[in-house]
């Protein structure tokens, strides 16, 4: 369980922070950039859920918990040494891809197959979602250059790049179940 009596510690002043492990690094290292990235799409999901509810706010619910097991599971190095550690690290695992996987299979399986690029917008749901894409894109991308010279759990890693397709099918759906997508038009504009 975690206790927060105070906020403020003042033990990052000089631009560092403490890891999961106890190490303290700049605030500023791949490691840090990599959680605090899934820590933003986490914000960004809190405001998409302003306008989501019943199975689509359900699913946005899940999908904040889980980016908090990724942001613990990130701020951990050192996996090979957890058998030693005191509690056991929380660590992103295969079901909860599988259950990412089951709901895009859910939602796509009532939408029209693509016919053309689509473009970010459509509904205010289906906007911010595509937010929630690219950020969930970007952190997968720091996630996957974090592992060429650290210790990253590929479950870690697999569980954004499936999350940014769920993100896409979930603003689809948004928008009325693909419906309403805002159709990309090569050389509209020439």
């Amino acid at each position: 369980m975690v206790v927060l009596n105070k906020i403020y510690t003042r033990t990052g002043d000089k631009g560092q922070t403490a890891l999961g492990n106890g190490a303290r690094v700049a605030k500023y290292s791949d490691r840090v950039a990599t959680y605090g990235t899934t820590d933003e799409l986490n914000a960004f999901v809190g405001v998409a859920r302003l306008e989501a509810d019943g199975d689509m706010d359900a699913a946005l619910s899940r999908i904040q918990n889980d980016l908090f097991d990724l942001g613990a599971d990130l701020c951990r190095p050192e996996m090979e040494k957890d058998a030693e550690a005191e509690y056991p690290p929380l660590r992103m695992i295969a079901a909860q891809v599988a259950r990412l996987e089951q709901e895009i299979d859910a939602m796509n399986s009532d939408l029209d197959p693509l016919r053309s690029f689509i473009l970010p917008g459509g509904s205010a749901l289906a906007a911010h979602l595509h937010v929630c894409r690219t950020v969930a894109r970007r952190a997968e991308r720091l996630a996957v250059e974090l592992a060429e010279g650290e210790t990253v759990n590929p479950q870690a890693i697999t569980y954004l790049n499936r999350l940014s397709d769920w993100f896409f099918v979930a603003a689809r759906t948004a928008n009325n179940g693909g419906k309403d997508d805002v159709l990309w038009i090569p050389g509209a504009n020439r």
